[in-house]
């Protein structure tokens, strides 16, 4: 549930870290759903408003941190179906302005930090794709490495597929380093994209939802002979690891690019100052809607690559660029009907259906409607003329109604209190605006969007057995539940004999299901789909208990003894209150326990791997308490983890260690009540091996 949200200013401690562990999650969530599913939840400015919200949290309360932080990621870890590629230089994202005054502050921050006072800065400006980020690794002038940005630090591994791109050279024309890497953006025009969804609407295959899904869809392919066949494209822009630097400038640079082979972007232009932005910036919006691809905004780049290098970057973002992104496109029309979505938790979500509309180049049909709250504070009803937005061009939604074109009759919309899908009871727990289906696995809905997350990239990664085939077999009783999956193998002639299948394509299945018998806890976890449990909160628990017998034992006791055990698994840093009661009421439920065992009779879930190894702390729970004064609390956690060490919030008789800093607090008396050992900052710096 998303908290209330109050003004920073008025948070106390306890709502900020409730609030900040939220964030986490649901960007984390929606950074994987973009990234990895190329399947955008909400809109790009929502998204932004979410990370705006996170920076301003930490600003007020710099004590509270997280090690999951959404500032130190850029996006979700590599896909389980590539191998990885480290990047030489970390590829970051950027900070956004929407106005004037956005971007004035941005470049007042530049001055400052460079000891500027009045003088103006030369800026290059370009055209923002809204693509798939690559980088390419040149050695000797030969393309050598591919490989998408990832979460920033590691990428996917798609040599063999930028391969397959006419506007990608494999040989640099001309002199060039012994070893650069030249970052752009794959991207499809608006026309090849409905070009393509005609070809895949033709053979029954899944649509795409826009241009830039379509291009990341298609470059993340395992086989690079679906890549080929895509009508891809790129524009370069960015320098990253090079043995030499080839130009002084960002101008300069884009000239080399050219030099090269590469395309780049005709409406880059070189700005002699910022003053000169907004005119560009407006220039560029009135010609966006003719462009053949799509845009979301406008990239400044500091020109002088020395100023750059000086500058660098603070936390996910360079301070010598910004992203300056355009106002979101409206249109009107009418709202035919209401229809009602359950996902894999029994959320009940309204969408809206459209009398098709264009905004900016595409055909919407549907649209968000959030939840049943959302619908009554609008006052949408059947049949009104609404306002629709694509904001950040991604997910449509209604912006409002136009009341005064309302049809004679309309009613207020009554949002259904029993599941549509099975019937069950809806009910809406107080103090959240979701209403969930009670069906459970009884609902079909539900049971197929669990089975559809259980094999998705970040849980089993089945390849092979994607949101279609799930489907498909689950109406043909083939995979009732998670275990029937791994018997398939046992079903591999009938599979085989299936429409559309055969023996190559039912042995490859088989193959690909027997690869993942063996599963680490953390991803099995969350294959679970318990709520609230994604991927950073179930290596949290991985790590923290170590196995899968020794998680379900616990698990059960915080059902079983009740409050001790409760706020023991509340202690564990990120694992909030709310958590550990979502795992209990996992837990309290029986066929819930019966499909994991059934799962563990299946398959092999192999242990976590502990933090440090058999480092000096190994299995000791360690409690960090007070301000500390060299090092942040992330920071402090990563060295007590590289010992081996488990970092819990909360002082009880089960930890070893108490690290104290200034106004260290309750958490000090009460480890000195316990006899719990308590060492100083500056002991546990010598501890750790890294004295001042």
């Amino acid at each position: 549930m998303a908290p209330k949200t109050s003004p920073v200013d008025q948070l106390s401690e306890a709502e900020a870290a409730a609030e900040l562990a939220w964030l986490a999650a649901e960007i984390a969530r929606h950074d994987r759903a973009y990234h990895e599913r190329d399947a955008p939840e909400i809109s790009d400015a929502e998204y932004d408003a979410l990370r705006r919200r996170n920076a301003a949290i930490e600003a007020g309360f710099p004590a509270l941190v997280r090690p999951d932080s959404p500032a130190h990621r850029v996006g979700p870890a590599p896909a389980g179906g590539f191998a990885k590629v480290r990047h030489g230089v970390p590829m970051l994202s950027l900070d956004n302005a929407f106005d004037p005054a956005d971007f004035g502050e941005f470049c007042d921050r530049a001055r400052r930090f460079l000891g500027l006072k009045q003088e103006k800065l030369e800026f290059v400006g370009e055209p923002k794709i809204d693509g798939l980020s690559v980088s390419l690794t040149y050695q000797d002038g030969r393309l050598v490495r591919g490989a998408t940005r990832g979460d920033g630090l590691e990428g996917e591994d798609v040599t063999a597929n930028v391969r397959t791109l006419p506007t990608i050279p494999k040989h640099l024309k001309g002199h060039a380093p012994a070893r650069i890497e030249i970052r752009g953006e794959v991207f499809m025009t608006k026309a090849d994209f409905l070009a393509l969804n005609v070809a895949q609407e033709a053979a029954g295959q899944k649509l795409f939802a826009n241009p830039r899904n379509a291009a990341a869809g298609s470059l993340r392919q395992l086989d690079p002979r679906i890549t080929a066949a895509r009508p891809l494209s790129m524009f370069a822009y960015a320098m990253g690891e090079a043995s030499e630097l080839p130009a002084g400038t960002h101008w300069q640079w884009l000239a080399r690019l050219r030099e090269w082979g590469f395309a780049v972007n005709p409406l880059s232009d070189l700005l002699a100052s910022e003053d000169a932005a907004a005119g560009f910036q407006a220039g560029v919006a009135d010609r966006r809607a003719a462009l053949p691809y799509d845009i979301d905004g406008v990239v400044y780049k500091i020109n002088d690559l020395a100023l750059q290098r000086r500058l660098g970057f603070v936390g996910r973002a360079p301070r010598w660029a910004i992203a300056w992104k355009f106002p979101a496109e409206q249109a009107t029309t009418v709202l035919e009907g209401i229809d009602i979505q359950v996902g894999r938790t029994g959320a009940l979500t309204p969408v809206a259906r459209l009398t098709p509309v264009n905004v900016g180049g595409v055909l919407v049909r549907n649209a968000t409607l959030h939840n049943e709250d959302e619908i009554a504070r609008k006052d949408v009803r059947i049949g009104d003329t609404v306002v629709l937005q694509r904001a950040g061009d991604v997910i449509p939604q209604i912006v409002a109604v136009v009341a005064a074109d309302r049809p004679p009759g309309a009613q207020p919309y009554a949002f259904p209190d029993h599941c549509p899908v099975c019937g069950s009871l809806a009910i809406r727990p107080p103090g959240e605006v979701v209403r969930r289906c009670t069906g459970g696995l009884v609902c079909s809905a539900q049971i197929e969007e669990r089975l559809v997350h259980f094999v998705s990239r970040a849980a089993f990664d089945i390849e092979g057995l994607g949101d279609k085939t799930i489907r498909e077999f689950h109406a043909d009783r083939l995979i009732e539940g998670p275990a029937d999956i791994f018997r398939l193998p046992d079903r591999e002639a009938e599979i085989a004999a299936r429409e559309g299948w055969g023996e190559v394509s039912a042995r490859n299945l088989s193959a690909a299901i027997r690869a993942r018998r063996r599963i680490p806890l953390a991803r099995f976890i969350h294959a679970l789909g318990i709520r609230r449990i994604g991927e950073t909160n179930a290596k949290l628990l991985a790590r923290h208990y170590g196995s899968f017998a020794n998680w379900r034992t616990q698990m059960l006791a915080a059902v079983q003894i009740g409050a001790e055990a409760r706020s023991d698994l509340g202690n564990i840093v990120g694992i909030g209150p709310a958590i550990a009661e979502e795992l209990a009421e996992f837990f309290a439920e029986q066929r819930n326990i019966a499909t994991i065992d059934e799962l563990a009779g299946l398959l092999e879930i192999a242990d976590a791997e502990a933090a440090g190894g058999g480092g000096s702390l190994a299995g000791k729970v360690v409690v960090f308490t007070g301000t500390l004064a060299t090092l942040t609390r992330p920071e402090a956690k990563a060295m007590a983890e590289k010992l081996g060490a488990k970092v819990t919030d909360s002082v009880s008789k089960k930890t070893d260690l108490v690290v104290t800093g200034t106004d260290a607090g309750s958490k000090a008396r009460k480890a000195a009540e316990l006899g719990v050992r308590i060492i100083t900052e500056a002991e546990w710096r010598e501890l750790a091996g890294q004295p001042f």
